[in-house]
């Protein structure tokens, strides 16, 4: 069997060195300039970061405000489709398609939906039939978020 010398376990071994006695030959610190260096460093980085934030946040609730809006005017189409057909001619009051019901958080929040009177897009060959086109407009505080166009058929009495 081999044994093993100390020189197999030179890795435990430490080793001390003198330390300089002056400031000029050895680092004891930080200078002021790379303490400076570290701090625009890191408010670059925090600078970033928080337009990173800002920008996402503000994307989110672009989308957010899409998505309510996109929600509300599918809702009040599909809500004019399951009313009784009114024609063109016959249009006016009382006879008006009715308008979705808002949920309180989105009322809240300043949306609103409006219908315009139907206008005839195209009369079709068959007497008595005509295709409606129904302009919905869901607004925001008074602005416009989404305009779509609804299409609807019947019998034109």
């Amino acid at each position: 069997m081999r044994c093993l010398g100390k020189e197999r376990f030179r890795f435990f071994r430490t080793t001390v060195t003198e330390r300089p006695t002056s400031v000029t030959n050895g680092r004891n610190g930080f200078s002021l300039i790379e303490v400076l260096v570290g701090v625009v460093l890191f408010a670059v980085i925090g600078v970033a970061l928080m337009s990173g934030l800002s920008t996402g946040y503000k994307s989110l609730a672009i989308s957010q405000e899409r998505t309510f809006a996109e929600g509300l005017a599918k809702s009040q189409a599909e809500y004019i489709k399951d009313q009784e057909y009114i024609s063109v001619a016959n249009y006016g009051n009382p006879d008006v398609y009715q308008v979705v019901a808002i949920p309180a958080d989105l009322a809240s929040a300043g949306y609103t939906v409006e219908i315009s009177p139907p206008e005839i897009a195209e009369v079709a060959g068959v007497s008595g039939f005509e295709l409606q086109s129904i302009a919905i407009k869901v607004k925001r505080d008074g602005s416009v978020k989404l305009s779509i166009i609804s299409y609807r058929t019947g019998f034109a009495l």
